[in-house]
């Protein structure tokens, strides 16, 4: 746990998750990652009963990245608050298979979970029970058979990157539920939480956080490919 640990003071704590780590308990069982952090806090403080930690915003299991998490219940509502009122910038990264027809967009659609499937829909223009989504989307770079995209997110509706990018056809390698033909070899899905940008709830200091990618050879292809950009 402590080599996936980001950031921590004592009021936040914030995770690199793993693809396949489930953030909260479900129907399989998985030991979550808030079982995992609540561990962590038990066993490194002596903390005495019930440990306090509360879940910030959800990643989906198969993605990796950046997730955080509460020490106080203070922080938590503080937290909650600057998720409501869009103070927080997510940057995420995908890599995907067909490159968007314009390297760089605001996308919006309309979204709709169907909980049987576990899956969103999007429809282009505002319909009855559906929420608008809304990300800006950057090409950075390609190898020789993918593309790296740089995704803001600027709404938090369920699968919301998955689903927009798949309905303008750039389905995220490995997203099955999505349309891409395969999966990953880990079943990852090849979508990374990559930073986010917010003002501290308690001490007020800016604050930026960033995840390393995971050491799959795509990633570490696309890794020393940004440094190369970054040094012209």
């Amino acid at each position: 746990m402590k080599n996936s640990i980001l950031y921590e003071d004592n009021h936040l704590i914030i995770i690199n998750k793993k693809s396949g780590e489930i953030v909260q308990g479900d129907k399989t069982g998985d030991e979550s990652l808030i079982d995992k952090v609540k561990s962590y806090l038990k066993n490194t403080y002596q903390k005495q009963g019930n440990v306090f930690c509360g879940l910030v915003h959800r990643v989906d299991r198969p993605v990796s990245g950046i997730v955080i998490f509460a020490k106080t219940s203070k922080a938590l509502s503080r937290m909650n608050a600057i998720f409501k009122e869009q103070k927080i910038q997510k940057f995420y990264w995908a890599i995907v298979k067909n490159k968007p027809q314009d390297e760089c967009g605001t996308l919006v659609h309309y979204l709709k979970k169907n909980e049987n499937l576990n899956k969103s829909f999007a429809v282009n223009s505002e319909k009855k029970g559906y929420q608008r989504a809304e990300l800006i989307y950057t090409y950075l770079l390609s190898s020789e058979h993918y593309h790296l995209l740089e995704i803001e997110l600027i709404t938090g509706r369920h699968h919301q990157i998955r689903v927009q990018l798949s309905a303008i056809g750039s389905t995220i390698k490995g997203d099955l539920k999505y349309g891409y033909p395969r999966s990953n070899s880990d079943a990852s899905i090849s979508l990374h939480a990559r930073a986010v940008k917010f003002t501290h709830p308690v001490s007020n200091i800016a604050l930026t956080i960033e995840a390393p990618l995971p050491k799959d050879s795509l990633w570490m292809y696309f890794k020393e490919k940004m440094k190369e950009k970054n040094r012209l």
